[in-house]
């Protein structure tokens, strides 16, 4: 089908037959019908199919940052295919794209991570990370060192092995790659420390990971993987302190400690990387993806440090993994006009002002009977849906309370992102005052329009 040919909701939805849609209700989708057609986008809008205008409340799945549309970022993908459409960084080979990328991210990254490998989503490069540390270990003579220490609630990607480091919620009725994962204790407050301070929460979380380190025994595990925030497990916002007491267990014990920013780097909580500039830590890898080119062009990067390059590039140091497009020129040229943007702009600093105006508006929308909790930081909000205040029951997964949510947010003119009985918005970091209010009003409508039918 060509774009010129048939653009129309009928016409398109002809064709969709054909797409098997990622992470999608397939019996659903088949049953109802239910498909929204994107056709356009500008800023912080989008526009279907039947010329509804929308607000971006998702960035195109946590990763629009600088907005749509951008001449800049398109400029430079168009102007780097007209120089070198594509060269892979096999073997010997390198070009000026993903050369000066990587130097940039290494500037960016705290610390020592100045060693930068490109892929093309956060799953590859959390699944990179692993087979790196893997045989980094290998090559320090402790073949043992494999396991990998994850949380309840975490969502690391949909490869064979990132999806068994993911919540088990998201692989029911698929197989997993079990036997290296453990998931420790959901940091989440709220559903897992009732009847306990934070602080009282905190100490039994990090009792959690030394009991499990004793019982697995720490020459058997190789890194603890975690998100600064959990994003796709419901936005949890771990208890304060939680990355740096567990980062401290973790070197106390010779784990190397992975931090999963394919969400929250590049200005969604405010800071080009979260790690260090939020979370106080600087970590042995950073992967990262999504706002790394706002969704422009697919790549991701896995940044190690100079100790961990340094072993695995010693000699007979063979590098055994990558990708056919690790790199690509047109997807490199995209990560740094979009990094150039937010420099420019300021776009992490504006965050830190309008990023906490979004998430205070969110946050009174707990006044509603129906919304239990309202969690996150910035422009990486959940908002938790329950049927009984009191006791935080939650509705059936029948009931389809997220869907019913997300149906009159797009009704009033927000795409919001239903997850069960969560709402998630991850919009575009680009949002005035003016749009931000109206998300909020729109959501605050929407809820009231659904308590009311309940």
């Amino acid at each position: 089908m060509s774009l010129d040919l048939d653009i129309t909701t009928d016409g398109v939805l002809t064709a969709d037959t054909h797409l098997v849609q990622s992470w999608a209700d397939l019996d659903f989708l088949k049953q109802s019908g239910q498909r929204t057609v994107i056709v356009g986008a500008e800023g912080a809008y989008v526009r279907d199919s039947e010329g509804n205008q929308l607000i971006d409340g998702i960035g195109g799945l946590w990763c629009v940052n600088v907005g749509h549309r951008r001449r800049e970022i398109i400029d430079a993908i168009t102007a780097q295919l007209e120089t070198l459409d594509f060269y892979s960084t096999f073997y010997n080979f390198t070009h000026p794209a993903a050369a000066a990328l990587a130097t940039k991210l290494a500037d960016l990254a705290p610390g020592t991570l100045n060693k930068v490998h490109f892929g093309n989503s956060g799953s590859v490069a959390n699944e990179t990370a692993i087979r790196i540390l893997h045989h980094y270990y290998n090559r320090l003579g402790q073949p043992r060192k494999r396991r990998i220490l994850c949380r309840h609630g975490a969502y690391h990607g949909s490869t064979h092995l990132t999806v068994a480091m993911t919540t088990p919620g998201y692989s029911q009725g698929w197989s997993r790659e079990d036997s290296l994962v453990h998931h420790l204790r959901c940091p989440h407050h709220w559903r897992e420390g009732q009847g306990m301070t934070e602080a009282e929460f905190l100490e039994v979380l990090k009792q959690d990971l030394r009991d499990t380190i004793q019982h697995y025994g720490a020459e058997t595990i190789a890194c603890f993987f975690a998100e600064p925030i959990m994003g796709a497990g419901g936005v949890i916002v771990p208890p304060e302190g939680y990355h740096q007491a567990m980062f401290e267990i973790c070197r106390d014990h010779d784990i190397k400690y992975v931090t999963d920013e394919v969400v929250t780097s590049f200005g969604r909580l405010g800071h080009m990387f979260a790690s260090e500039d939020v979370f106080g830590i600087v970590p042995d890898i950073i992967t990262t993806a999504k706002g790394l080119t706002s969704g422009y062009q697919p790549l991701s990067a896995t940044i190690l440090s100079d100790e961990i390059h340094e072993v695995i590039s010693g000699p007979g140091g063979m590098f055994f993994h990558g990708m056919t497009y690790s790199g690509h020129p047109a997807a490199a040229a995209a990560g740094l006009a979009n990094i150039a943007l937010m420099e420019a702009e300021q776009i992490p600093q504006r965050v830190r002002t309008t990023g906490k105006r979004f998430e205070g508006l969110l946050r009174q929308l707990d006044r509603h009977d129906i919304v239990g909790e309202v969690r996150g930081s910035h422009f990486m909000m959940g908002l938790e849906f329950v049927k009984d205040k009191a006791t935080a029951a939650p509705f059936a997964p029948e009931d389809r309370i997220g869907l019913r949510l997300a149906r009159e947010a797009q009704k009033r003119g927000l795409i919001a992102r239903p997850l069960g009985n969560i709402l998630i918005l991850s919009p575009t970091l680009v949002m005035d005052e003016a749009l931000i209010d109206r998300t909020a009003a729109i959501l605050d409508d929407s809820i009231a329009a659904v308590q009311a039918s309940l």
